[in-house]
């Protein structure tokens, strides 16, 4: 008798992969969720079963899971260059279009371009970008970074240090680099009783301040920051936060980083959160939404100011002694730049815009049920986070016990959101209709509903 594919695809890979974000040994006893194919905002599994997948893949694919045209484009290039690299004074067609591209749609400031192969690759240069820089400049002391409690960055040694969540630094030695991680700006969680959330905004700044003042503006070497926080929670930034942080950083001589991997193209309704946010940064991240992840590029982009001082110094040296195989692949940077074309044809940031209000008022309509204590987001990334007591915010214990419940009641229900602890996160791809946000809006009252029934049935309310 034949073993179905899917109870094939099971038993090989819980036999033969360690997964990212598991628990292995549950897997072991659970086994994979196998998605076979895509269709627009739906993917589907091997027993064919059709899902919304309401979190874009992981915060990322813009334009779907079925545009032919980056097929297409994949594959042009694939016969005509599938592979060079970007060492020595080589290039090739698409990684230049593509940095024209990038220079063209981010802030006019920002006119230089280094590929890496993911938000991690790039975070982990810009750490040594930052560090190059200073040393050029004679400044070897001004080497840390500034980051956020709840900030993601990334997990390689460096980007996962920045990182500020406490499973992607517990046993693996982590934070390795200098860092200091500042409260997280998220009034909801964080705001103190009786305080304002103007108050709350002085406080954090101040804060910042005043931890620029004790170790030392002159070790203090870059801010790094989501505009809106993703895989912490979606969390989004109170009025006069990031215009105060980059005043402080001009004020210090500090380079201020603006991590778009979950951000940018689109996902807030601008192009890039930082306008959303009103700051400028000196050096923006980019990944995800850059190719609909079809294939893994990130961009670091920065100012000329920043690529002065560091064209200066591999001068002096020689060579700029980093980089990957990978850097500015053909085939990545030919997809890449075919996708931002169909961002801009069809106008996907609008469309983001205008669906935003449906979308994030109707995802309030959940403020008042008994399990939600806050509903949050901007543009077409939100999230409903679920506690114990609505009155005191009261977490559960333990928390992620409902969050994974209502993760797994959205499967059931033909949704597939992510659970952050107890927050459920949706970032829906930028090509949803209003008949998308609909069924979304009501896919996730059932999921409230039935895991408040769970909740009930456990005595956890």
């Amino acid at each position: 008798m034949t073993t179905p594919l899917s109870n094939s695809l099971n038993i090989a890979d819980i036999s033969t992969t360690l997964h990212p974000y598991t628990d292995a040994r549950k897997h072991e006893k659970q086994g994979p969720l196998v998605i076979d194919r895509g269709e627009g905002i739906h993917v589907y599994d091997t027993n064919g079963k059709k899902y919304i997948e309401a979190l874009s893949g992981l915060w990322s694919v813009a334009v779907g899971f079925d545009e032919q045209r980056l097929c297409d484009a994949a594959m042009a290039q694939m016969q005509k260059l599938p592979y060079y690299h970007t060492f020595a004074h080589k290039s090739h067609e698409p990684s230049i279009r593509l940095a024209e591209k990038l220079v063209e749609m981010t802030p006019e400031h920002l006119t230089r371009v280094f590929y890496t192969s993911s938000g991690s690759e790039a975070n982990d240069t810009v750490v040594k970008m930052v560090w190059f820089y200073n040393n050029a400049l004679g400044r070897p002391e001004k080497k840390k970074f500034l980051a956020r409690d709840k900030g993601y960055h990334g997990i390689t040694v460096a980007s996962g240090s920045l990182t500020g969540l406490p499973a992607n630094h517990k046993h693996f030695d982590l934070p390795a680099i200098p860092v200091v991680h500042l409260t997280c700006p998220h009034f909801y969680r964080f705001g103190k009783d009786g305080e304002s959330e103007a108050e709350f905004t002085q406080r954090l700044l101040d804060e910042a301040e005043e931890t620029i003042l004790r170790e030392g503006p002159e070790t203090i070497a870059a801010f790094i920051g989501e505009p809106v926080m993703g895989a912490g929670g979606v969390m989004v930034p109170p009025q006069g936060y990031w215009p105060g942080i980059e005043a402080l950083c001009r004020k210090y001589d500090i380079l201020l980083v603006s991590d778009e991997v979950i951000n940018g193209f689109g996902r807030l309704g601008t192009t890039f959160g930082c306008e959303k946010m009103g700051f400028s940064p000196d050096i923006m991240v980019t990944s995800k939404q850059l190719t609909s992840s079809y294939m893994p590029l990130a961009a670091v982009v920065f100012s000329e100011a920043v690529y002065d001082v560091i064209a200066d110094n591999t001068h002096a040296l020689g060579t700029f002694g980093h980089g990957y195989t990978a850097t500015g692949h053909p085939v990545a940077t030919a997809v890449g730049l075919e996708n931002l074309r169909i961002i801009e044809e069809r106008d996907l940031i609008g469309n983001a815009a205008r669906l935003s209000g449906p979308f994030q008022e109707g995802l309030r309509q959940y403020a008042d049920h008994p399990l939600v204590g806050e509903v949050r987001g901007t543009g077409l990334i939100a999230a409903l986070e679920m506690v114990a007591d609505k009155d005191s915010k009261r977490q559960f214990d333990p928390v992620g016990k409902l969050g994974l419940k209502g993760f797994e009641i959205g499967h059931e229900e033909g949704l597939i959101c992510r659970s952050l602890g107890d927050t459920l996160a949706l970032c829906p791809p930028l090509i949803m209709t209003e008949d998308d946000v609909a069924e979304i809006v009501r896919i996730m009252g059932v999921i409230l509903d039935r895991t408040l029934d769970y909740a009930k049935s456990e005595g956890m309310v």
